[in-house]
């Protein structure tokens, strides 16, 4: 059996029954699961499989990965979103939105509709 990446520690083994969430779709997959840390792996072919269906139901967003620097103001942290991603998004400036945290290194902002 092959060691877990993660954690180092556990074994992985068949799962069945991974499940992804986009934009409130839920979809099921087959991969490996951590018998000790829990962590899922799906393999390329099911991921692709599922990036293809999310494409088909208009769920799948445009990859960007845009490099921005943030800046300090008196009250907080500042992110500038660049005017493409505005004009494409059609962003007023008054919105309201929702900030999460995913993981350690990740931050996801959504417009709360």
């Amino acid at each position: 059996m092959k060691k877990c990446p993660v954690c180092e520690k556990g074994e992985l083994i068949q799962a069945n029954d991974i499940v992804s969430e986009i934009e409130g779709h839920h979809f099921v997959e087959k991969g490996e699961r951590c018998n000790n840390c829990g962590e899922e792996f799906i393999n390329e072919k099911e991921g692709q499989g599922i990036i293809d269906a999310a494409k088909r139901l208009g769920i799948w967003g445009a990859t960007m990965k845009l490099h921005r620097k943030l800046s300090k103001s008196a009250r907080g942290t500042v992110l500038r979103i660049p005017s493409d991603v505005e004009k494409e998004m059609n962003l007023k400036g008054s919105e309201n939105i929702l900030i999460s945290r995913i993981g350690k290194n990740k931050i996801l902002i959504e417009i709360e509709e």
